[in-house]
Parts: C-alpha cells; structure tokens; sequence
C-alpha cells in the first residue's frame, strides 16, 4: 500500500448507498471538502442538509459516474460490483465495502484535529484493530494539537519570506516544532505562543526583539 492524502476540495466523490456505511463515506469526502453525490433507493432523511451532498434517490446506472474524481461502492454486493467494474473502465477510483480487494484504496482509522489528521490503516485486514489504535490515538492527541498546527500555519509564510537562508529556515521550523511548544500552549495559551514564536523568527532574522 501507499498512503496517501487526498485533496478533495471541491471534487466531487460518488457514494453508491445510503445505509450506515454509505452515509459514512459520504461524511467523511465532505469533511476533507469534497462533493457528494449519494445514490441509493432510500429517500433523504430531514438530517442530510449538507449543501455539498446531492442526494439522488433512483438505481445505480454507470453516468452516476460522470465527473467523478472517486467512488464509493457501499450497496448490496451485486450493485457494488457493477460500480466498481463501471468505475474501473473509466479510471475511477473505487472503494467497495462489500468486497475491499477488489477496489483500489481502504479508509483509513482518522484522528482529526484542526488541520493534523492521523490515519491507521491494516489494508483491510483487520479494521477492529485499526479502530482501536484510532481510540487510543484520541485520548493522547486532544484538540490542542490542531491549535499548535494552526500557529505554525499561520508562522510558516512569515519564516519563508523573512528567512532567506534554507538551512536557517529548516533548523528554524524543526525548533518550532518541538514538543515543548505545545506544552507551552497548554500553559499560556496562543497569544503568549505566538508572540514567542515571532520573537524567534526576529532573532533568526537578525532583528532585536520589540514589543508586540
């Protein structure tokens, strides 16, 4: 396997099912910012007022797939096989639920905070134990870590524009990284954090501390 991170903004993602595992890959392409177009026979339920999901109550027919950048084969057997036959035809590609080898990717376990996401994977050989790494990954990442990645977002282009020199840059980025940050986060909070990290870069950039 090669993992992988998907930018699906703004792409749209077929989803063939509207039972619990359909609507759960349907979730999880709008998260990462995708369209969905949901097919299933089921009507749509008064809580799936997401405006990126299109849900289409009618059969599977392979057009479905009509500017699709990813499928989801998450209906009975028979159905997912025509999906992922139709989706392979067209360089689409496919997860099915019902038989995972025959698609092209598995979903992993997700951990979300802010913009890190952890992803735990077994190739579809033991999902039980991926989802318990993903619990266990949940009680040590709490929400502060997402915080952290958003100050660090927020300092990148400042350090890029402001640090010519790529090895004092690199060594910069490593520093900021470091887990003594996010403990010091927890501390004083993101004011105080970002107001040392700007301390820093001037330090790096020769310039004496000023008062913020």
């Amino acid at each position: 396997m090669l993992p992988l991170f998907l930018n699906l903004t703004g792409r749209l993602v077929l989803v063939v099912g509207g039972g619990p595992i359909g609507r759960r890959k349907a979730d999880a392409a709008l998260a990462a910012g995708g369209r969905v177009r949901l097919v299933c026979l089921e009507p749509r339920p008064a809580d799936q007022t997401h405006p990126a999901l299109d849900w289409c109550t009618t059969p599977y027919a392979a057009d479905h797939l009509d500017g699709a950048a990813l499928a989801f084969a998450a209906g009975p057997p028979d159905v997912n096989a025509r999906v992922v036959a139709d989706a392979r035809t067209r360089g689409v590609w496919v997860n099915s639920a019902s038989d995972p080898g025959a698609g092209d990717f598995y979903l992993p376990a997700v951990v979300r905070r802010g913009e890190v996401v952890l992803a735990v994977g077994t190739g579809g050989a033991a999902p039980a134990l991926a989802r318990e790494i993903r619990r266990r990954l949940e009680a040590q990442f709490d929400d502060d870590f997402g915080r952290w990645a958003a100050l660090l977002a927020e300092m990148r282009p400042l350090a890029m524009e402001s640090v010519r020199a790529t090895d004092r840059r690199r060594l910069l980025f490593e520093r900021w990284a470091r887990w003594e940050w996010l403990e010091r986060l927890r501390r004083e909070g993101d004011d105080a954090v970002r107001a040392a990290l700007l301390r820093e870069l001037r330090e790096v950039c020769g310039e004496p501390p000023s008062p913020l």
